[in-house]
């Protein structure tokens, strides 16, 4: 199975911001990116150049990509489906990213990170409205219940990620019980209840060219 295996650390610096690739490192002092905001490699440091239409089109898709963890021919798929649907297609793509099973799982806490979720997911210990579901891209729709198993809610690190995120809150479109592992997908996200720092404009702009 293809993955990406670059460095988590190098990719938020090469995004030039937090991409909460390594669960609760990115909120203490020894992130990377508080440490070393310029980018990786040789010309890293260099600064004052401008970057093209389609350079920040670009940059802002591989982001994207990094934050969810997408490979390339995924992505492609996913904006396929985004832009054969009503509405705006920049929307839409946020949205079917959020509604995929290893982000659900990682908004609702049963990981540190989408990696640590998408893990989690893959080992079969995500329920699906009681049924065990092991596909990390699968869709989670409107009024799904998405649950740990008994065995993985008595793991430390689970329980670790599960306070954790309990701490930080959880998002509107997500009704959590933390104690119990278990939530209720809503609804899909608001575009005003999404990351302010994602421009979605950019990436439509980069398929209709």
């Amino acid at each position: 199975m293809a993955r990406n295996l670059d460095a988590k650390c190098r990719q938020c610096r090469r995004e030039g911001e937090k991409l909460f690739l390594k669960g609760e490192k990115c909120f203490t002092d020894k992130c990377a990116i508080e440490r070393r905001s310029y980018a990786p490699g040789q010309h890293g440091q260099k600064s004052g150049q401008r970057m093209s239409n389609f350079g920040q089109q670009l940059r802002e898709k591989q982001k994207i990509r990094r934050v969810y963890g997408i490979l390339e021919r995924q992505f492609r798929k996913i904006y396929a489906d985004a832009n054969s649907r009503k509405g705006q297609t920049g929307e839409n793509l946020l949205q079917l990213l959020e509604s995929r099973l290893d982000n659900v799982a990682y908004r609702m806490g049963f990981g540190a990170s989408r990696a640590e979720a998408r893990q989690v997911v893959r080992h079969g210990a995500v329920l699906v409205n009681g049924r065990r579901v092991d596909i990390p891209s699968y869709v989670v729709r409107a009024g799904d219940v998405v649950q740990l198993t008994d065995r993985a809610r008595t793991q430390l690190r689970v329980k670790g990620a599960l306070e954790a995120a309990e701490s930080r809150g959880f998002p509107e479109w997500l009704d959590v019980d933390a104690k119990a592992a278990k939530g209720v997908f809503k609804a899909l996200p608001e575009r005003a209840d999404l990351p302010s720092t994602i421009n979605e404009s950019l990436v439509v702009e980069l398929y209709s060219r």
